[in-house]
Formats: structure tokens, sequence, C-alpha cells
């Protein structure tokens, strides 16, 4: 006679928490973890996990699966890595609130800043919603391998109230503001995890415009603050200014969480230009305000924020050529067999980029910092091995040894650019913002970025990267790792029913094989509406993923089982054994 649905047996636990492991089993029953420690009873199944690590699932609080989570089940390439739980509506984008003439700024925007293709959004979205609630309704019917939880967009909010002066960047009205205030606390109540907005200077459309909420005044983002202090709930999510002054950027910040009264995280990078100590800036201040009874976090990456080029990709160095226009939609094979020619490849060479968006001319000028990524991929390069290095070695422009890196395997080399948190050949400032005391890990990005970042594998590149396979004295704990992937994102968001494993909390449950964990390069797919492309990046060493106590993944391959669902709002921790609410 079975007593539980699922019996994990023998592994060395992890339990999120960051204390030590212990050799145990867990029992599942109805969704929730039953028992941790000796489970006599039997499981109507069970997997053996002598010799392996058992986690809580992973929780990604930055993601952007705002379109896909309605247009596919499952949430890849992050629930290949672990990953249990995504929040999406960051950095401001989004689809809702909306009104029907204004869908296309919306897919304009959201192709702009996160690189999602209109054709894919145009065939993919149903667009059976015109409120933030409504949108949330149609979330709530979706079957997913992951639990989704929303943030209202700052943008969208901007356009829905403003119309075309959000477009403009016109500043509000005392009645628009109201209203933006209004909606966000409409936005809560109905189960958004929070509000996002963005003060970075890259958030475009195609077209080189500004995302609409950039420039807001401070008033606005108040506005947005006050709706959360109304709403009595939600976390105020904010990308800064990436040439601001650090000091100033964070003085808003501050301001913000204290009018809100909420947690408030931001995002921070190391970046490649501009001031090199910006982020110990950050930093300081961070420690400041927590030490001031503010609650604030810096959401933080914890390898390179690398972008990729690529002939399939949406960039490479050539991509924005004249000449390169006509085979931007051919086949790949035709793609290599026309830049095989060397009239074409002469023309190309004395070529330079031409767009109106001049984001996209600088990723394209970049690739002289670049590398050609191999399998698997080193994402703490020889400074020796970029594409200008290697050219200068062989007496070539970096131009011309782009452009025969580019033509190998059949035209699928795939260059990689470490755009941030890379500085003078290692990850040492990664590694220093990733263990800070007032950081999440986060940044993944997954669900954007279909065709030049794929980032949300970084669960699976902390435990082979920093974990298991660090130099001597660079290395996390693997306990403190673990509770930097479940519990710490979790509480930042409010998920406090998950991320550990102790009865009555979700059954979000991971097996790993420590020793056997490898990441594989990204490859290239054709798996999205109207045929549209995306980066997927597998890993082996998942010997199972358990989601709300169903398998959705063995040996990293779906079950079929689709037991994620939305999830509205804050969800308290488990008063007792087998409580757990889900609102």
């Amino acid at each position: 006679m079975t007593e539980f649905d699922l019996v994990i047996r023998g592994g060395e636990i992890h339990d999120g928490s960051g204390r030590r492991a212990s050799v145990g089993d867990i029992a599942i029953s109805g969704g929730t973890v039953a028992a941790v420690g000796s489970v006599p009873g039997k499981g109507r199944e069970e997997i053996d996990a002598k010799g392996k690590i058992v986690a809580p699932g992973f929780v990604d609080i930055h993601t952007h699966y705002d379109g896909q989570a309605l247009w596919e089940n499952r949430m890849a390439p992050s629930s290949n890595h672990g990953v249990t739980s995504v929040i999406m509506g960051n950095c401001g984008v989004g689809f809702a609130p909306c009104r029907p003439h204004q869908r296309d700024m919306l897919v304009e925007l959201m192709e702009g800043v996160e690189d999602v293709p209109e054709v894919v959004m145009t065939k993919g979205l149903p667009w059976n919603w015109e409120t933030f609630p409504q949108y949330l309704d149609a979330l709530e019917v979706r079957q997913l391998d992951v639990d989704v939880a929303a943030q209202v967009p700052h943008s969208a909010l901007r356009v829905y109230v403003m119309g075309e002066r959000a477009a403009s960047r016109e500043p509000p009205t005392s009645e628009d503001l109201a209203q933006m205030r209004a909606l966000t606390t409409e936005a809560i109540r109905a189960g958004a995890l929070g509000v996002s907005t963005s003060r970075n200077i890259l958030h475009r459309t195609v077209a080189g415009e500004l995302a609409p909420s950039l420039h807001s005044e401070e008033e606005e983002l108040l506005s947005l603050a006050a709706g959360l202090n109304d709403a009595g709930a939600g976390v105020f999510q904010i990308i800064p200014d990436i040439i601001g002054d650090a000091q100033s950027e964070f003085g808003l910040m501050r301001r913000i969480a204290a009018a809100s009264r909420r947690p408030l995280s931001f995002s921070l990078l190391q970046m490649a230009t501009g001031d090199p100590s910006a982020w110990r800036n950050y930093l300081k201040e961070l420690e400041s305000a927590n030490n001031d009874g503010l609650r604030m976090k810096a959401q933080v990456f914890p390898r390179p924020v690398g972008l990729l080029y690529g002939l399939e990709l949406s960039f490479h160095p050539f991509s924005l050529h004249p000449s390169f226009r006509a085979l931007r939609d051919l086949p790949l094979a035709e793609k290599v067999r026309a830049m095989r020619d060397p009239v074409l490849r002469a023309k190309l060479l004395a070529e330079r980029p031409q767009d109106p968006n001049p984001v996209y001319v600088n990723i394209v000028n970049s690739f002289g910092h670049a590398y050609l990524m191999g399998d698997p991929p080193d994402y703490e390069p020889d400074p020796r091995d970029s594409i200008k290095r290697q050219a200068e070695l062989r007496n070539v422009t970096p131009h011309e040894y782009a452009y025969d890196l580019l033509l190998r395997d059949e035209g699928r080399a795939i260059l990689f650019l470490p755009g941030a948190n890379y500085r003078d050949g290692n990850l040492d400032v990664a590694r220093e913002m990733a263990i800070h005391p007032h950081t999440v890990l986060g940044l993944g990005d997954g669900g954007a970025h279909y065709g030049m970042i794929c980032d949300a594998s970084f669960p699976t590149f902390v435990l082979q990267n920093w974990v298991r396979d660090a130099k001597l004295g660079k290395n996390i704990d693997l306990a403190m790792a673990i509770r930097a992937l479940s519990q710490e994102p979790a509480q930042l968001v409010g998920l406090d029913d998950r991320g550990l494993l102790a009865p009555g909390y979700v059954a979000d449950v991971n097996v790993i094989d420590l020793d056997g964990l490898r990441l594989h390069a990204p490859t290239v797919v054709y798996d999205l509406p109207a045929g549209g492309r995306r980066l997927r990046q597998g890993a082996d060493g998942f010997v199972a993923t358990i989601k709300n106590g169903a398998i959705t993944y063995r040996d990293g391959v779906h079950t079929g089982a689709l037991p994620g669902r939305l999830v509205r709002g804050a969800q308290a921790a488990p008063k007792s054994k087998g409580a757990r609410k889900r609102a």
C-alpha cells in the first residue's frame, strides 16, 4: 500500500536554507512536501537519489516569458536548468494593459528591447485581454512546465494611460499619474507580484526610439510606488541609468523604496565601458540603505552577460552592412554559399554597418572583443583569444578574421562577447557581486533575446563553475549556492511557499548528478510561432526535476507533465505540515 505520491530516496539533501546537507529521503503528497528525513512509507513512484544532490526547484526572478507562456507550454531554456518558478514582466516591458489599437506599439517595443521577432508575437499572441487583470486571467488557464508570476510593466502602463503621448515621452498630467497609480494598485490586487520600470538608455524600439518609460520624471515613478503602497503588497523592480551617476541613481531608488514601503530590486552589472567602479558604489549605497531599514536588493548575474553573434542570429559583424540585406532572410546554406563568393566577401569587408538604431550599430561594432564559442562553452575566456588579438597574430583585420570564423561548421559558428561582469580576463567581479549579502541571482532573461543572448542557463553554470570546478579560493559553498538559486530569490518577490525543502512547502525539487553536470553550447532551433528561431542551451546532470510533485524532466527530457500554473500574488510560508496557500 502506497502512502505518498513520490518518494526521493537516499539523496544528499540541500534544503535551500544554506544549512549543512544531510542524507535522507523526501516524501511528496498532493503537490507539497510531506516529510523530510527517514521515510519508511512507500511512494506510488520512487526515485533513487543515492550519490546525488537533492535541492529545491530554482526560482528565476528576471525573465520575459510574458508571450511564450501564452503560445507554448514549456518555458525553455529555463526549465532545462532546474528552474521551476519564473517571474516575468521585467524591464518595464510586456503586453498588458493594452488597448487593441496600442498592440503594435508594445510589439515594436518588445522586439527592440528584448529581441523577440515581430512575426513571432503577431502569430503567437492571442490578445484575449485588455486590462492587466484580464491578462492574468488569460495566463490562469495555461498548463505549463513551471509556475509563472507576472509584474505590471511601466511602459505598457504608460502607453495604456497616455497613448501616443507616452511614445513621444511627454510628461504626464496629474490625471495620468492618478490613473497609473490606481492601475498599479488594481494589478497588484489582481495578483501581480510587483511593478517594473527601466531607465536603461539601451532600451529602444527597433527603429531606435527610446522606451516610453525611459525618461519618466521622479514624480511618475513615485506614483507607481504609491500604487504598491496603496495595495500593501508587491515589489518595485527597476533598471537604473547605466551611464548615470551611481549615487544619484541610488538616491532615486531609495526614495522609491521609502514611498512604496515595499521591497525594491535593481539590476546591477559591471559594465565593460564607463566607470569601472560604479558597481562598488552601488553596493556601498545598498549596504547603507539596508542598514537604514530599507528592503533593497541588487539583481546580479554570476557570469558575463554574453552577446552572441552568428549567421543564424540577430547580429554578426556584417549583419547591418548594405550588401548583406539581400541575404538576411535566406536559409543558412544559401547565406554561406553567397558569402564564400570572393566578390561579395570584398564588398562586405569594405562596408560599414548602417542602421537607424545606434544601439544595434554599437553591438555590431563591438565584435572585436568577442571569442569563438566552443562546446563546452568557456565563459571566462583568455583575452589572448579575442578576435582582435587573434587577427593581429595572423596579420589580418578583425573583420577578415571574423568573416572566416562565421563560415565554420557550415555557418553555425557562434561568437561570444562578454558584455559585462568580465574584466582583465576573469570573473572576479561577478563572484564578488554574487556572494554579497544584499544581492540576489537573476538577469537570466529567459523568453527574450531569442537571437542574441542565452543566459537562462546560469543555474547550471553556478553549480558547475562556481561550486564544482572553481579554482581554489574562488569556490562558492554548495549549500549557499543552492540557497542563492532557490530560497533567496523566492523570498525577495514574496513567494515564501517555495525554495525550501520542508513539510508543507511546494514540492519543487531537483535531483542532480553534480559530478556529471555539463553545460552545452547554445544551438539554434526554429520552433517559435511562424517558424521563428531562438537559442536553446541544454545540460547534462539533471537526473530529475519535479514541479508541484510531478516529474517534469528526466535526464533533461520532458516527460509531458505540465503541472505549472499562474501564481497570483505573494504566497505565505506554510504554517503547518501540508498547509499551502495558492491564491
